[in-house]
């Protein structure tokens, strides 16, 4: 992970995460399908074996989906008083929509972030 910094030029973790690209080369794809991540980079051989989001971003996702749709369906129940079945038809498929993009985006973000500040497992010393 940290073997040839020197010869990339940095990459900026945020846009090349919510692109989805590598984060050493930024070009080439960091996933393979929707959410699993490749092997390895395609353009510049990066393994990617170091990559693990864990749960870090379906956390971030919930609470920010959450928050949005939460905070408008009260402010429709209250503004508006619709029956609940408005409530069902709306909510439910947008919580379901922006949950998975923004599932995708935050995992990226998170790889990218791993790979720039060279994060790995936390060490117990026992000098």
């Amino acid at each position: 992970m940290s073997e040839d910094s020197a010869h990339y030029p940095p990459v900026d973790p945020v846009k090349a995460g919510i692109r989805g690209c590598c984060p050493r080369c930024g070009e080439g794809r960091l996933f393979e399908g929707f959410l699993k991540v490749k092997p390895k980079c395609a353009n510049c051989g990066l393994d990617y074996s170091f990559a693990d989001a864990g749960d870090g971003p379906v956390v971030f996702v919930i609470l920010i989906i959450g928050f949005i749709v939460v905070g408008a369906a009260l402010w429709m129940e209250v503004n508006l008083d619709p029956p609940l079945w408005v409530h069902f038809i709306l909510w439910i498929p947008l919580a379901i929509v922006l949950s998975l993009a923004l599932t995708r985006v935050l995992k990226g973000v998170l790889i990218t972030l791993q790979y720039r500040n060279k994060a790995r497992p936390g060490e117990i010393d026992r000098g």
